[in-house]
């Protein structure tokens, strides 16, 4: 009685890797297919990044903060940049912007449309909050192995573990969003005899718009938050310096990476949250 009855549950081990063994059998087009698109996505982003000159780059940073928080806020981001291109990162760092878009906007593209679906149908709803729920629980490490099963090592690993990691956020929010439209403002359309296309595109959607953006700047986030983590199945940027600066013990270039991870966050969270703001504003005003 001292010792807790062990038992073994190899079947579910056993289960689990003939049911992914069946799906790269069985998808392998569709894999295949994710891989090039996903390939050539962050190809075609890192590529039309690197034409931009340097100092454009800094300018928009600088417009964007300047227009969506202050006029200090935008020269302090501008500051951050031009700090990370001292570093001899800025090659390293627009790839990282890459790669981070590409999981962004598939997160979004995913993620915007299956929000909608949740909040419309309950039965949506029940199946997919648990879902949910493993995947915002589940440790991030965990999202590698099936990346490197499914796309070898590389970006589009980095991209699938990330999407995995970054949905949720947006998915819920979205979900939240158009749940909590103003009740009177749904019937007062469904009086005027609004479709429900109708209802979703022209009432429900603008009034979940702010919250819906809140949701986009924390799957932005979270994406970025797997910067470091990524470079363990081969993803390059400023993740790959960091893991580089560990075997190493490479203290100044652990520093110098780190740092320009925390001014992208920054950069990046600012700016998508005064922007989340300001469609904030604009409806109350509306």
């Amino acid at each position: 009685m001292g010792d807790f009855p062990e038992i073994r549950w190899e079947f579910l081990g056993t289960a689990v890797e003939d049911f992914i063994l069946w799906l790269d059998s069985t998808f392998e087009i569709v894999f295949d297919f994710i891989f090039l698109i996903s390939s050539r996505t962050i190809n075609g982003i890192e590529a039309f990044l690197n034409i931009i000159p340097w100092w454009v780059l800094l300018v928009a940073v600088f417009l964007l903060g300047w227009r969506l928080k202050s006029l200090s806020s935008g020269i302090l981001y501008a500051a951050f940049l031009f700090l990370i291109g001292t570093f001899g990162l800025w090659e390293v760092l627009l790839l990282t912007i890459a790669i981070v878009l590409t999981s962004v906007v598939i997160s979004l593209l995913l993620g915007i449309p299956l929000g909608i679906w949740m909040a419309v149908s309950n039965r949506m709803s029940l199946v997919m909050r648990p879902i949910l729920d493993a995947m915002q629980t589940m440790p991030s490490f965990v999202y590698l192995i099936p990346a490197i099963f499914f796309f070898g090592l590389g970006n589009v690993s980095a991209v699938f573990a990330t999407l995995i990691y970054a949905l949720p956020p947006v998915v819920r929010l979205t979900e939240l969003a158009i749940r909590n439209v103003d009740k009177e403002v749904v019937e007062s359309a469904e009086s005027f005899g609004s479709s429900k296309w109708q209802m979703l595109k022209k009432v429900q959607l603008p009034q979940a718009l702010p919250t819906i953006m809140a949701g986009v700047n924390q799957t932005t986030m979270m994406a970025l938050a797997m910067v470091v983590i990524a470079s363990m199945v081969g993803a390059k940027g400023l993740g790959e310096q960091v893991l580089i600066a560990i075997n190493r013990i490479d203290i100044a270039l652990g520093f110098e990476a780190g740092i320009s991870i925390v001014f992208l966050a920054i950069i990046i969270d600012r700016i998508t949250g005064g922007a989340a703001n300001r469609f904030q504003k604009h409806r109350r005003a509306e």
